[in-house]
């Protein structure tokens, strides 16, 4: 397995670059799906979620309404602490469970997590935590603050107070580049998004199919 972190800021653009890296044949592990289910109806996460924030953050259907529990937490940072607090070990230990399932796997695995700074799952490899990942590289896709600005106002109707909340909450762009293996920058058309994308998944493929030669040769990974 030739595993990929594939991060960056919210509304950057992280989520195309993933299905684009998916059609180019990796395998993927999203951490935003993991995080919907680690609290669906009937989990110790659902339970510990509405014992902590009330019903009010359910919706009808009694599932946990990601808006309504975003804007109960966002402006209160000892609400977002016991969130975190809730979830986070949850998401990392199903993230770790999935990347056994896909170790065999001799291609590129695409762990598409938005908070890879933030859940301390970067190059500090410990390899006594199943759910510490050792990355063969990294990928962050980056865009201006502005830009995101503009994209969470336009895109998904939030108010210039909601959308600066949901930036701060993570961890800043600088932060997430000192990560970087390989970085692209989201400025431009979503065709120019793609080209970028493709530029990196040939660097990606090509380090793949190295380390898995190097494997069937029985040499050390550099």
């Amino acid at each position: 397995m030739y595993l990929v972190g594939l991060t960056g800021g919210i509304a950057a653009g992280k989520s195309t670059v993933a299905a684009r890296l998916v059609q180019r044949g990796a395998e993927l592990v999203d951490a935003d799906d993991v995080a919907r289910e680690i609290v669906l109806p009937g989990t110790d996460g659902w339970r510990e979620i509405v014992e902590a924030f009330g019903r009010a953050v359910l919706d009808e259907d009694g599932f946990v309404d990601r808006g309504e529990l975003a804007r109960e937490v966002f402006y209160d940072e000892s609400k977002r602490a016991l969130l975190n607090e809730i979830t986070h070990p949850r998401i990392t230990e199903e993230i770790a469970e999935r990347l056994e399932v896909l170790a065999p796997f001799d291609g590129m695995v695409v762990l598409d997590i938005p908070l890879l700074a933030e859940l301390g799952l970067d190059r500090e490899h410990d390899p006594a935590k199943r759910s510490t990942p050792h990355y063969d590289a990294i990928v962050v896709v980056a865009a201006r603050r502005d830009t995101q600005m503009e994209r969470l106002q336009q895109q998904r109707e939030m108010s210039p107070s909601e959308a600066a909340a949901r930036i701060d909450a993570q961890a800043s762009m600088d932060e997430k580049l000192a990560l970087a293996d390989h970085v692209i920058w989201n400025e431009g058309t979503l065709a120019q998004l793609g080209t970028e994308a493709d530029r990196v998944a040939d660097e990606l493929i090509a380090a793949a199919r190295d380390k898995a030669a190097r494997a069937e040769q029985g040499l050390p990974n550099d």
